[in-house]
């Protein structure tokens, strides 16, 4: 047995796992149609689809392009939809901030190099004065459209905040198994994704929207403690 095979195996099986988590939570959601009032868990993981990116290996429907978490770090106030917030942007004004989202910090290179806007100053620094937030403005609200259409599924983790939380386990366990890079490639990227302009290597080759644990082996034993918190999670009304 090899270890594609063994990959390709867990692929499915978590897949067939998040389709349990999508009939429990009533299907995805899309991240732009989204608001703070429906009822998020404080603290869970999520996991981004996109359209035109389809399993060709794992079996049918849309593939994982980003898992993330949130609250990390010891004494984090952060949300579960504190974060999704922060990927999606201003509902009112369409602006999000690409330096408190990494997610959007990425999607961003790639949307940069495909519609040719120059933007020298993404990604600099943790802070940036209005007027050069104004000139990254157009590319900001380009990202939230983009990231705004992605469906999305969450799962809740109710732990306390911390780097050895179970979120964390989930996240960087379903990131490696997921992960193309440097491996044989299952559920290949479709020609024309997007990410395949990012000007990050590890996105480019991985073929997720993620660059931590990308390159990591992951543990198999993470399939049945995901599959355990998606049973205890309360089917949608």
């Amino acid at each position: 047995m090899t270890l594609s095979y063994d990959r390709l195996h867990d692929l499915i099986r978590f897949y067939e796992i998040l389709d349990m988590l999508a009939e429990r939570i009533g299907g995805p959601r899309i991240l732009a149609e989204c608001t703070g009032r429906m009822g998020w868990p404080e603290r869970g993981v999520y996991f981004f689809q996109e359209y035109g990116e389809t399993r060709s290996d794992s079996g049918t429907g849309l593939r994982i392009v980003r898992v993330g978490t949130h609250a990390l770090k010891t004494g984090s106030r952060t949300t579960l939809w504190n974060r999704l917030s922060q990927h999606r942007g201003s509902a009112k004004t369409r602006v999000g901030n690409h330096r408190g989202s990494i997610f959007r910090l990425l999607v961003g290179t790639a949307l940069s190099a495909t519609n040719g806007m120059m933007v020298p100053t993404w990604g600099q620094g943790s802070f940036a004065p209005k007027h050069i937030r104004e000139k990254e403005k157009r590319l900001e609200e380009l990202v939230s459209r983009t990231i705004g259409q992605m469906p999305f599924l969450w799962l809740e983790v109710p732990d306390p905040p911390g780097a050895e939380s179970l979120r964390g386990y989930i996240e960087r366990n379903a990131i490696a198994l997921l992960s193309n890079y440097n491996r044989p490639v299952l559920d290949a990227p479709s020609s024309s994704w997007l990410g395949a302009h990012c000007d990050r290597e590890k996105v480019r080759a991985s073929g997720l929207w993620n660059q931590n644990h990308v390159d990591e082996s992951y543990d198999p034993a993470f399939l049945a403690e995901l599959e355990r918190l998606v049973r205890k999670m309360k089917r949608a009304s």
